[in-house]
């Protein structure tokens, strides 16, 4: 396969992901569009199992179905030559493409050191963070000098990239959240949930304290990239965030907070993001959403990831931080819309992933740079009720902590392959007095 061609099949893959990621939260609650003649409407059953969330009001009280019944304001139209140079006001540095090489060359660290990438993955970016809080117990967690999140690896990147000081409230914020904190059950008209809850929650974790920390961590040559999804241009976004913080003030903490809340915004299941913008002169809002639409994890531009590219990463060691599990899981999938697109699409995230592991090796090696990665384990089989269940989390950050403590927290190269299901074995012959090796042993 072409390289082009490979890349565009991994960008569409992590969009079908993000949709299907999006049903996998619908509650059975909110109907589906009709599928019979007669206009009757099906129901989604939430794949997971029940959970709990915030009652259908909006914060000022109004139930949220009087709020989907409203238009949205139209939005000021712009178009793609405004949008390709827009910036922010007033911080035109913070941000730039992700497909831009010289301007992701342009924003690394003078110095070669360890880089950290964290994945996408929901409530299982537990394991993230107690891997990140294990290795910090074992005294073996490196001062990363480029950190990046996407989607829950986002939410990680500042905590990662701050330092050990803020392990607690790492914790805190994976293990002691329920979907009440993440989300309200209502539509609203661009989404099956709202999110103001997962707002108000990074409004509490992502202080003005932990932003002065990121600025002066910024300031002596580490980097905190953050991406996000421009659907309008169908582009990966990296945010410089310690460029944001260093900025300092109210517009850099708005900004911050709202970069994170977009790149985990599953696009479908929450509202989209609208960052205001400035480009040929005109002032227009640009439509953001989760960043692992454009792939599960980020290392560099598709370009310089490429074999037939040359480029060397500018790293001493390459981190990979894996929020999911990687192998096959068999479930007998029932006859509905919701379950077979999560059971296909969930499939293809593994698949996706693990072709982005071998070329994040492959670019490792080439550029000199020892490969590190850490999943969650084949062995771990927590039950979880639904989405963002906090018994299943604490699992899971235990999990990933007992690693990150452990003699050998990461692998130096992607996980192997599962082998085939075993399989029964047929009757046994009687044995002949002459045996014979038989078939693959033969």
């Amino acid at each position: 396969m072409r390289m082009d061609g490979y890349w565009s099949l991994r960008a569409a893959g992590a969009s079908v992901a993000a949709l299907i990621l999006a049903l996998t939260l619908v509650p059975a609650s909110i109907p589906w569009p009709a599928q019979a003649q007669d206009g009757a409407r099906v129901a989604a059953p939430h794949p997971r199992g029940n959970f709990r969330a915030r009652e259908s009001k909006m914060p000022n009280g109004t139930p949220a179905a009087a709020a989907q019944a409203k238009s949205l304001p139209a939005r000021t139209p712009f178009t793609a030559e405004d949008d390709a140079i827009a910036t922010i006001p007033g911080m035109p540095e913070v941000r730039f493409w992700a497909d831009s090489t010289a301007d992701f060359i342009k924003a690394l660290p003078d110095k070669p050191g360890p880089w950290l990438a964290l994945s996408s993955g929901g409530e299982d970016g537990a394991f993230g963070a107690g891997l990140l809080a294990g290795l910090s117990a074992s005294g073996k967690r490196p001062d990363f000098s480029v950190v990046t999140g996407v989607s829950t690896g986002a939410l990680l990147a500042p905590f990662a990239f701050a330092g050990s000081k803020y392990d607690e409230a790492m914790r805190d914020a994976y293990i002691k959240i329920t979907s009440a904190d993440i989300f309200e059950v209502g539509a609203t008209p661009e989404s099956f949930v709202d999110t103001w809850p997962l707002k108000e929650l990074i409004a509490k974790e992502f202080t003005p304290a932990m932003l002065a920390d990121i600025a002066t961590e910024y300031r002596r040559g580490r980097r905190l990239f953050v991406i996000t999804t421009d659907l309008d241009a169908e582009r990966s976004v990296v945010w410089n965030m310690g460029a944001i913080a260093a900025h300092g003030g109210d517009a850099a903490l708005n900004l911050f907070r709202t970069v994170l809340l977009a790149s985990c915004s599953i696009p479908g299941a929450f509202p989209p993001v609208l960052i205001n913008v400035e480009g040929n002169g005109k002032r227009f809002a640009e439509m953001h959403v989760d960043g692992g639409a454009g792939g599960q994890f980020f290392v560099a531009p598709a370009q310089l990831m490429a074999a037939t590219s040359d480029y060397r990463l500018p790293a001493t060691d390459l981190y990979i931080v894996v929020d999911s599990g990687l192998q096959p899981d068999f479930q007998v999938v029932q006859r509905s819309t919701a379950s077979i697109l999560t059971q296909t699409v969930g499939m293809a995230v593994k698949v996706d992933t693990r072709l982005m592991l071998d070329r994040a090796y492959l670019v490792a090696k080439r550029s000199g740079a020892a490969f590190n990665v850490a999943s969650i384990p084949p062995n771990f089989s927590a039950p979880s009720r639904g989405a963002f269940d906090p018994d299943y989390m604490r699992a899971l950050f235990q999990t990933g902590y007992d690693q990150g403590k452990g003699d050998a927290p990461f692998a130096t190269a992607p996980p192997p392959y599962p082998p085939p299901p075993a399989q029964a074995s047929p009757p046994q012959a009687q044995p002949s007095q002459h045996p014979e090796k038989t078939g693959a042993n033969r």
